[in-house]
């Protein structure tokens, strides 16, 4: 396919790219995993050994469960809180190296191999396990960092009369559509971002083109432009949409909003960067050079997942100009880099003032009421931490007279599988909003 532009022929299936979280894999390495351990317990046996095994794997296990705890509340690096799946995942893994280790000497040879290597099995089963649980790593190729994109810097020609990329077969030619990198430069902003990413869908590519919607959507932190496809799977998200809509999807562009992975200039205009100003003028203007998209608020959409998604809220409500539709997916009540206090003093030059007017909710209020803004939120029904928060933002935001949709996906936490779910949710909302299937008359025939 063309929509993953990877240093792989799409015919020539790699090891590498062996889909970490579909089950046939899964399976198969937890059953050797299991077979493994089962091959250990069943070696000598006795009432002391026995009594022993099972002591260390409930000690095991409770060291698991606390660590995880540990790590999630309160040490909590990340913002964010480990779903029960993760934890589980991290409990089996200590209660099994336990059960290994204590059943190591006693064993003939052969079963002492396999008991040693047991040990990186149920390493590599937590690990695999933790991985489909949140899904950020699709493939052996994405986690080793080896998935690359092409550039579109000079595939790109104006977006008078239609985008063109070359080696395209134009707008109803091709069955998937193009993603690349893009170099978004900070001319009025000064932000130095990193390589931005787009979509295009089949009905963009080609000489005659029509004006499509687009969407600005926005990675979470830490994290990468490259994300919202490697691990969100946007590009096949919005290929199935264009194939059951004559190759119409909306346009998409990932910018950089943090300059670095470990950043969070938190969206807004401060000494951590000009991020506001990035996001709402350089790129919106390197779109419209660019990309032939509708040029009225009602054909643009901001969208973005977690710290991504508290921009987009922050960034529609601010800016119903530019903006028509939000999707916020798993944002944030306000926006944060560490604790308040800090967060008020790296972002806000100390002035606790304007951190409170920099919130969403106090956005919403001051803009209010809006004309034809539109916001979708989404949420999953195992992210207890921004669960409330996004509810709360929901309800500011229909006080404030936006069309608002809420949608919390089931059985899913803070990860990428809230986000696929999100888009596919949101896409006919967004296409409903943008009148994403009334493209300009003739375009598509011409």
């Amino acid at each position: 396919m063309n929509s993953l532009l990877l240093d792989v022929s799409p015919l020539d299936v790699s090891p590498l790219d062996v889909n970490l979280t579909d089950a046939p894999f899964l399976a198969t390495l937890y059953g050797v995993t299991g077979l493994a351990l089962l091959l250990v317990l069943l070696g000598p046996t006795g009432v002391r050994r026995a009594v022993v095994t099972v002591i260390g794997a409930v000690i095991g296990a409770a060291s698991g469960w606390v660590l995880a705890w540990f790590v999630s509340d309160v040490w909590d690096p990340w913002g964010v809180s480990l779903s029960i799946g993760t934890r589980l995942w991290t409990t089996a893994l200590f209660a099994s190296v336990a059960i290994v280790l204590l059943n190591l000497r006693g064993q003939v040879r052969w079963r002492q191999v396999v008991a040693i290597c047991a040990l990186p099995l149920c390493l590599l089963s937590a690990a695999t396990g933790i991985n489909a649980d949140v899904g950020q790593f699709p493939t052996l190729r994405v986690a080793l960092g080896l998935a690359t994109y092409a550039p579109l810097d000079r595939a790109l020609a104006s977006g008078q009369g239609g985008t063109h990329v070359a080696g395209t077969t134009g707008s109803t030619g091709s069955s998937t559509g193009t993603v690349g990198t893009v170099t978004i430069p900070g001319t009025v902003s000064g932000f130095a971002a990193r390589s931005a990413m787009v979509y295009l869908p089949p009905a963009a590519t080609g000489t005659k083109a029509p004006a499509l919607p687009v969407v600005e959507m926005l990675s979470g932190q830490p994290g990468s432009p490259s994300d919202v496809f490697t691990a969100g799977g946007l590009a096949d998200i919005l290929d199935r949409y264009a194939q059951a809509h004559s190759g119409l999807a909306p346009i998409v562009v990932v910018p950089d909003q943090l300059g670095s992975p470990k950043s969070n200039p938190m969206c807004v205009d401060s000494a951590l960067g000009q991020v506001d100003s990035y996001l709402t003028i350089d790129v919106p203007a390197w779109i419209r050079a660019h990309l032939h998209v509708r040029d009225q608020p009602n054909g643009w959409t901001i969208a973005g997942f977690s710290q991504g998604g508290t921009c987009s809220i922050q960034l529609g409500a601010a800016h119903p100009q530019l903006f028509g539709t939000i999707l916020d997916i798993a944002g944030e009540l306000v926006p944060k880099y560490g604790s308040e206090a800090h967060t008020v003093a790296a972002g806000f030059g100390g002035s606790a003032a304007a951190y409170a007017a920099a919130a969403p909710t106090a956005l919403l209020a001051a803009h209010a009421p809006y004309g034809a803004l539109g916001a979708i939120f989404v949420v999953g029904d195992g992210d207890l931490r921004f669960l409330p928060g996004v509810h709360a933002l929901a309800d500011a935001a229909k006080r404030a007279g936006v069309d608002t949709h809420l949608f919390v996906s089931p059985g899913t936490a803070h990860d990428w599988h809230t986000v696929d779910y999100a888009w596919a949710t949101a896409l006919p909302v967004i296409a409903a909003r943008t009148a994403l299937l009334a493209p300009d008359a003739g375009a598509l025939t011409r």
